[in-house]
């Protein structure tokens, strides 16, 4: 018996060598997947390379003349830039889809090797536990000779060492699972960070395409009408102050010429240019079609906060902020989360307001933004409570009134980063603001 006790023990212990040895292999060499990232990649460097030279050919017909036939070509251009940024922005998500995939796996194996590892400390207690039921006197009795005695001692610290080094084993696979699940959760914010882009950029294309079927349908084609518009600056100011400021999240619409107004008063407390503020607010507030359409009245459970917030992060703090405010957390309306192709939540949603702050953001924002506005508490649903914080954070970010900087404050503000994989959410926040600089320019005159 005690023969086979020793044998036992030995088998678990190369068990869990073997486990420690090679379950980490099992993850790492994949090689249907290194060859899926190597056809990515080079389809990704093609489609870049492909957008640089569209891009120098779209910014050669800026200084062309105003004609009806550069402005449809520049237009065409654009489209089929934006078409091939959705193609690179596929395929750098079709990389993070591939990664996700791997580190699930790894902590799918992680996971099963933890639970091998409980069954064996349960047997090794339960062994130990059967030895210590006799005295060492009853070995002493039974055994036939010196060296049974000294089996049996052997036999004892087999079953301890071997418990001490299965629980260290425990701990190792705890940790590699903790890491694996940070890993985990970035991808999951790369995947919803490009989720996010590319909803913009279809949104952007569509944009494009209906811009060239009203302008063909306003000149009818011809180019005496097409130079009517552009000579026609007539109450052009009066329009662009009326024209609706769509902000999501917020009950009463307000005209550009109030959403400038604000903007410009933020700007004089802060130092951040009012068309960059109302450029961030304005991409913050478009954002996919699913700003603000969770946690409504009405809204299954799937949608609620208790589902689509970071219980770790948001949850207590959306609840302190909605206390404080006397609104009902079940029915306030927040950002949804985004949803990979096969409908599943990537990420976590609950942003608040016009300018998209989560929750634990806002709590480090809203005393800085009362001592501005005197809001107190402060209202992350407020127009300008919200106009506030976001330039107190854009600033903190570097928004200092050059184009690279508030470049970077705009890559910051989406993602805490200056990632080049977003890029396309910088370029667009400086391109909005170089409308709405038109725009106010116009106000001016």
């Amino acid at each position: 018996m005690l023969k086979s006790l020793k044998n036992f023990v030995l088998f678990g212990l190369l068990v869990g060598l073997f486990f420690n040895l090679f379950t980490p292999s099992l993850f790492a060499d994949q090689p249907y997947s290194q060859s899926e990232r190597e056809q990515l990649q080079q389809q990704l460097d093609k489609l870049e390379a492909q957008i640089t030279q569209y891009q120098k050919e779209l910014a050669q017909t800026k200084n062309q003349a105003k004609t009806l036939a550069n402005k449809i070509y520049q237009l065409k251009k654009q489209q089929e830039i934006l078409q091939l940024q959705i193609e690179a922005t596929t395929s750098k998500i079709s990389q993070v889809a591939l990664q996700i995939y791997g580190i699930q796996n790894a902590i799918a194996l992680q996971q099963q090797h933890l639970d091998k590892l409980k069954s064996e400390i349960s047997e090794l207690i339960l062994l130990l536990w059967q030895h210590d039921q006799y005295p060492f006197f009853y070995y002493l009795v039974m055994s036939n000779s010196i060296s049974d005695i000294f089996d049996s001692v052997n036999n004892y610290s087999e079953i301890i060492g071997g418990l001490q080094r299965v629980t260290f084993d425990v701990t190792a696979t705890k940790n590699n699972l903790e890491k694996q699940q940070v890993a985990l959760e970035d991808q999951q914010s790369s995947m919803n960070n490009l989720l996010v882009v590319k909803s913009l950029q279809q949104s952007q294309l569509s944009g494009s395409v209906n811009e060239q079927k009203n302008l063909l349908t306003v000149t009818k084609g011809k180019e005496s009408n097409y130079q009517k518009i552009v000579a026609d600056a007539k109450g052009e100011a009066a329009k662009i102050k009326n024209r609706i400021y769509q902000l999501l999240d917020v009950s009463t619409k307000i005209t550009f010429g109030q959403a400038y107004q604000i903007a410009d008063w933020v700007s004089r407390q802060t130092g951040v240019r009012p068309a960059f503020l109302l450029a961030i607010l304005t991409q913050e507030s478009n954002l996919g079609k699913n700003v603000g359409t969770c946690n409504r009245l009405g809204d299954p459970p799937s949608k609620s906060w208790k589902v689509i917030m970071k219980p770790s992060r948001d949850q207590q703090p959306f609840l302190a902020i909605t206390k404080e405010l006397g609104m009902d957390p079940n029915v306030t309306p927040v950002s949804c989360p985004m949803r990979d192709k096969s409908g599943n939540q990537i990420g976590w949603g609950g942003a608040m307001g016009p300018a998209q702050f989560i929750p634990s953001t806002w709590l480090g924002y809203k005393n800085k933004v009362s001592q501005l506005t005197g809001s107190n508490p402060a209202n992350p649903w407020d127009i300008r409570d919200a106009f506030v914080a976001s330039a107190i954070k854009l600033k903190a970010d570097g928004a200092n009134g050059t184009r690279q900087g508030e470049w970077n404050a705009a890559m910051r503000y989406f993602s805490g980063s200056t990632n080049p994989a977003y890029s396309f959410y910088g370029d667009n926040v400086l391109a909005l603001a170089d409308g709405y600089q038109a725009d106010i320019d116009q106000l001016s005159k």
